[in-house]
């Protein structure tokens, strides 16, 4: 039996509001199941954030994430400061309760409540890669953060905040797809100077770029098919502008693992990446849109330690 501090960060209004109205019962299944914790509800952004650094400065050894991709990413950011890892012995849980949960689709992590929980309990440790990004955020200024599963720019920002402003009772596939296909008809291509490693720089006109960690974003679309989280680099793909019937055409394949077969789409690895535009360029990292190109972002080798399931 695990015996060291545990504490729930839990964001109630994932899922739509749904993880708060099961929080009741979710609280009653993890005390039977783990024993003791501590639960943190957040009330907005950022919060999860400093609550985990917060809990971690004094001395939990166990963080339980309860929410969607985004909430992930907070706490995610919560293990770090400016100077790196807070606690290398910390661990991290994940109970995917949200509108995306798009990393469970590359890792490990069961989908169930109760399952999951399991796996918390269970106590079989992995340490993963991140990836770190310094941008602009909506301020002016520049802004970094830590990303676990897949920052893109282009329409992805775009989709990831029109979905973010509308309701999300349809659940996370319709709320997605609806997203992608309204911002597909407002979007215009963007040039972007993009620059891997020592490579040289190159300008493209593209719909979309995805720097990824994981292998799955908006949910669902498996846009990095051959990524793995501890392989120590970044799977770019890079998809060009295409007009709105190949768009169309093409779509289904974003959901089938066939994106290979598109033309239009270019794939490289990497463990530094920069890009740069004179249009304005939304980000999507994890799920939010905090900021703009430029952005600049490196592959953190072995940087957080997760429970997974065996």
């Amino acid at each position: 039996m695990y015996s060291g501090k545990t504490v729930f960060v839990v964001n109630p209004h994932a899922g739509n509001g749904a993880t708060g109205k099961e929080w009741p019962r979710i609280s009653k299944m993890a005390g039977d199941l783990l024993g003791p914790f501590e639960t943190c509800l957040t009330e907005g952004p950022g919060d999860a954030t400093w609550m985990t650094r917060e809990h971690l400065l004094k001395g939990t050894d166990r963080i339980v994430c309860v929410g969607g991709d985004g909430t992930l990413n907070e706490v995610v950011n919560g293990f770090f400061d400016e100077r790196g890892s807070i606690r290398k012995d910390a661990v991290l849980g994940f109970l995917p309760n949200g509108t995306g949960c798009d990393f469970c689709r590359t890792m490990p992590i069961p989908s169930g409540i109760r399952a999951s929980l399991e796996t918390v309990r269970e106590g079989y440790v992995r340490t993963i890669d991140l990836g770190r990004i310094r941008f602009r955020d909506h301020q002016g200024g520049m802004s970094s953060r830590y990303f676990h599963n897949i920052a893109s720019f282009g329409l992805g920002g775009e989709v990831v905040d029109r979905v973010n402003r509308t309701s999300k009772a349809c659940g996370p596939f319709i709320t997605f797809i609806w997203g992608t296909l309204v911002s597909l008809f407002v979007y215009g291509k963007k040039r972007i100077r993009l620059k891997v490693d020592d490579g040289d720089e190159r300008t493209v006109d593209v719909l979309n770029i995805a720097i990824a960690n994981g292998r799955y974003h908006g949910g669902g679309m498996l846009v990095a098919p051959d990524a793995v989280t501890d392989d120590g680099i970044f799977h770019v793909t890079v998809i060009g502008a295409m007009n709105l019937p190949l768009v169309f055409w093409h779509l289904p394949k974003l959901y089938t693992g066939k994106i290979k077969s598109i033309r239009q789409v270019s794939m490289q690895t990497g463990t530094r990446v920069t890009a740069t535009s004179e249009q304005r360029v939304l980000l999507d990292i994890d799920g939010e849109q905090p900021g703009t190109l430029p952005a600049e972002m490196e592959i953190v080798p072995g940087a957080l330690t997760m429970i997974l399931k065996a």
